[in-house]
């Protein structure tokens, strides 16, 4: 479980580097958790975050299979609904993270999947 705060740790920053401004961090909804709710410009980005200390960021990236991107959206959705957003531009990100030793390797794929709505 450590490694993983760790990982979206180290996302965070890089996000923050970036320009975007962080919303919600482990947003708990009752179909999974969204683990980073990202802004910049006009652009509102649910982020899964993927920590690998082994293998590749490949790997990572693959960790997220079709019924992880189901959850996700179901809970965008619910995000959104929630927070009077429905209708909002959004996109699906998936930033993997392979641990090397003193740091992070980092590959942040913005839309990495498309569903309906986002």
């Amino acid at each position: 479980m450590a490694k993983g705060k760790a990982g979206e740790e180290a996302a965070v920053r890089f996000l923050r580097r970036r320009g975007y401004r962080i919303l919600e961090r482990n947003y708990r909804t009752p179909f999974g958790e969204l683990d980073i709710v990202a802004l910049k410009g006009g652009d509102l980005a649910f982020c899964e975050v993927k920590s690998r200390t082994g293998g590749d960021l490949e790997e990572a990236l693959g960790a997220v299979d079709e019924r992880k991107r189901a959850c996700m959206a179901r809970a965008a959705g619910y995000y959104l609904f929630r927070r009077g957003m429905v209708g909002r531009r959004c996109r699906f990100d998936v930033i993997a993270l392979l641990n090397e030793g003193e740091g992070w390797k980092i590959m942040h794929v913005r839309d990495a999947f498309e569903v309906g709505d986002c």
